[in-house]
């Protein structure tokens, strides 16, 4: 096609030039009188190569980053992909982590996230993400949009050269990404307890604490109607522990993605003789960690600064975690699958949901008071703007419920005004996260 419009516009200067004036020899090509003149002009400034098509490229790219930016980008992603390999750095080299780094340099005009992918996208420094499979449950999640809402806590099992095991405790806000390790040699209750405790201290109190269903956490896999340890410690401060959907690690992914970077930087970098190394290790990671700007969904800030920007909830000071811990009345949730026959499996216990469907992901809640116990399954989670009642059942208690602690009381709004956040929370979330 760019052949023949080449040929014509030949043709034309040929008319020309044998006596046609330029109209009817633009007519005779079947173009206009403009385009004879421009091709005219082309061809009397610049001879038979100004026939030829030009690059509709623009001169100008008022919007393109300057070379130096361009040039800083390419550097310090390099510098970070040099740094990644060394036992004592962190390991982020995608875009955030280039903008944090930018921005620490004083690089102006500061790019955009996706000015700098797309650089490293031109320059060939791009990694291919690795492809996903979807899931054939859609289970219910809670959607927090500040910190101290809801946090992620974890074990992920290591072994030391020698065979001897370590318990890596994880837990991480959900938000704001500020994590909490520890070390402990056995998964138990006990250390559960231990690590949740130390959370709680050097977090705050979430209203929210998720933890999957290993035994340490959910009181054993024998007995019915079993409330154990961690649940009753959280309880007795205020929290509302949620267990994730059993065999379903994607609903508890943020803590799992941090995993992937602690045992990266703590175990993959480095030999580690006992598990004082591991400690000392440890904690070396969850300093740099919270001071990092690599998160793209803080908007440039860290996770400490980002979890400090909103108060919060804490223990008070100097008390002692008791050895002893009565039940208390709070709420307890578990997010479940319902079966072939509609049922599902809550503290080792059938509980028939006979509104939902097979295989459905759904949202349960146990509800303690002093006057009674109820576990209730709902099709959605509590912070949803609508949520259907789907089974509502008795729950059997052998001893009593005593309310909570003054102390550990969060100073909730009037019911008019949680019902309003409900509805309010999804439109303003994608500002909250920014």
């Amino acid at each position: 096609m760019k052949t023949n419009e080449v040929e014509r516009r030949k043709q034309f200067v040929h008319l020309v030039r044998s006596g046609q004036n330029k109209a009817q020899a633009a007519r005779i090509v079947e173009r206009s009188r403009s385009w004879g003149s421009k091709w005219w002009q082309r061809y009397c400034q610049e001879g038979w190569q100004g026939l030829e098509d030009r690059s509709r490229r623009p001169k100008r790219h008022p919007t393109r980053l300057p070379e130096e930016v361009r040039t800083a980008i390419r550097r310090v992603r390099s510098e970070l992909e040099a740094t990644a390999s060394q036992a004592e750095q962190l390991g982020y080299i995608g875009a955030a982590a280039i903008r944090g780094r930018l921005q620490e340099e004083g690089i102006q005009p500061l790019p955009s996230i996706s000015s700098i992918e797309r650089e490293l996208r031109r320059a060939g420094m791009t990694h291919p993400r690795r492809k996903t499979t979807a899931t054939e449950i859609v289970y219910p999640h809670l959607r927090p949009s500040r910190p101290h809402e809801l946090n992620q806590a974890d074990i992920l099992p290591r072994f030391l050269s020698g065979g001897e095991a370590v318990a890596c405790f994880n837990a991480i806000d959900v938000v704001s990404r500020y994590p909490t390790t520890a070390q402990y040699a056995r998964r138990t209750a006990q250390n559960a307890c231990a690590f949740l405790w130390r959370v709680w201290q050097e977090q705050g109190l979430p209203r929210y604490q998720q933890v999957d269903n290993e035994s340490c956490f959910s009181g054993g896999y024998s007995h019915p109607y079993v409330l154990g340890k961690v649940v009753r410690l959280a309880l007795w401060v205020g929290v509302e522990l949620v267990f994730s959907p059993f065999y379903h690690p994607k609903s508890n992914c943020f803590v799992e993605r941090f995993h992937q970077d602690y045992a990266a930087f703590v175990w993959d970098k480095v030999h580690l003789a006992d598990r004082a190394a591991v400690q000392k290790r440890s904690a070396l990671f969850t300093r740099l960690y919270r001071s990092s700007r690599h998160h793209s969904q803080l908007a440039g800030r860290s996770p400490a600064e980002c979890h400090r920007s909103v108060a919060r909830r804490t223990l008070p000071p100097h008390l002692q975690r008791p050895t002893s811990l009565p039940l208390t009345a709070g709420r307890v949730h578990f997010i479940r699958a319902t079966d072939a026959q509609r049922r599902i499996r809550v503290l080792n216990h059938e509980w028939d949901v006979p509104a939902a469907q097979p295989y459905q992901g759904v949202w349960a809640t146990l509800y303690l008071s002093p006057k009674k116990a109820t576990l209730s399954v709902f099709d959605a989670a509590p912070d949803a703007p609508k949520r259907r009642l789907l089974a509502k059942h008795p729950f059997p208690l052998q001893e009593e419920v005593v309310p909570l602690q003054p102390a550990f009381r969060a100073h909730r709004p009037p019911r008019h005004r949680r019902l309003l956040n409900r509805l309010l929370t999804p439109l303003l979330r994608p500002f909250t996260m920014s």
